[in-house]
């Protein structure tokens, strides 16, 4: 199962599609719930746990540094590509949607190390 990191900006205006490894980022609308479209599962069946972050004010920000934060989480979580399945960032909500295998303690690991880069991130909810 190969991680997607979606970037959604539900009506506003970035377009642009980032070519990093391992994983695609797209900008697009939400067509469909969160909960329909992040996995539950892994391709095994076991089930995946998830976590949320908030980057306060993101949205507002000129969209070269809307680009470069998502940028540099997407760099942080493809050192995790073994663990993350599914990454999703609500440019309207401010909001990073992760799914992970659930291996224990890493999804502070993964929260510290976008804060390292990201330091305005805050972990708000895990699952």
């Amino acid at each position: 199962m190969q991680m997607v990191l979606h970037a959604v900006t539900e009506n506003l205006d970035y377009d642009a599609v980032m070519a990093l490894p391992r994983l695609s980022v797209h900008f697009d609308t939400a067509a469909e719930p969160l909960r329909k479209r992040a996995p539950s599962h892994d391709e095994n069946g076991k089930p995946l746990s998830d976590f949320m972050m908030l980057v306060p004010g993101l949205r507002d920000k000129p969209k070269h540094i809307v680009d470069n934060t998502i940028q540099d989480i997407h760099i942080v979580l493809t050192h995790f590509s073994e663990v993350v399945v599914f990454a999703e960032f609500n440019l309207k909500l401010n909001l990073l949607w992760v799914s992970i295998r659930p291996v224990q303690r890493v999804r502070y690991e993964i929260a510290t190390a976008i804060q390292e880069q990201v330091p305005e991130a805050k972990l708000v909810s895990h699952i």
